[in-house]
């Protein structure tokens, strides 16, 4: 349960805060739609996702992620039957299916961040890395400790994604709280 929580914080944060950053820089009339893509796996029915992602994980040819590995000469690996690759690609769907809403509360916080700040920073000579670092990430510091409470509380959630992946195996490898007191 605590990888599963390290991980879900690790990938969970700046990952949506990147794909944020990113779509708040394009035309504002495109912005609201790369911003409805990135929810989409929110809106999309969990069961329907877990199920789609269990396709991909899939350990034959047939499953997406080793049909991949396949086209650049890797052979296939067992996403959800090894218990060292298990977590991971739960960890990797849960990114997922949370980040949209991760995405729109930064995208929320990103606007509020007053322009006027990102000039001075440029009269400075600041560029886009130094920029994120020094005003960025300080305006919206608030935002992104509220947004990790959120994401940590959401991974004891997340019952369903493992439930339908894995029932908490192999070898109780990808059991949380949740799981485990289902199980018993």
């Amino acid at each position: 349960g605590r990888q599963f929580a390290t991980l879900a914080i690790l990938f969970g944060f700046p990952l949506p805060l990147a794909l944020a950053v990113v779509i708040s820089t394009v035309r504002p009339r495109l912005r609201g739609a790369y911003a409805a893509l990135a929810y989409l796996p929110v809106i999309i029915p969990p069961v329907v996702a877990i199920l789609l992602w269990k396709f991909a994980y899939d350990p034959g040819a047939t499953g997406l992620f080793n049909a991949l590995l396949a086209g650049i000469g890797i052979d296939p690996l067992p996403w959800l039957n090894s218990a060292t690759l298990a977590m991971p690609a739960i960890v990797l769907q849960a990114t997922w299916a949370g980040a949209g809403t991760s995405v729109l509360i930064y995208l929320a916080a990103l606007t509020a961040v007053r322009p006027d700040l990102y000039e001075a920073a440029m009269l400075d000579g600041a560029g886009p890395v130094r920029r994120l670092i020094d005003v960025t990430l300080p305006a919206i510091r608030d935002v992104i400790v509220v947004n990790i409470v959120l994401t940590l509380i959401l991974t004891f959630n997340y019952f369903d994604i493992i439930w339908v992946l894995t029932k908490g195996g192999p070898q109780s490898a990808t059991h949380i709280f949740p799981t485990k007191i289902f199980e018993t």
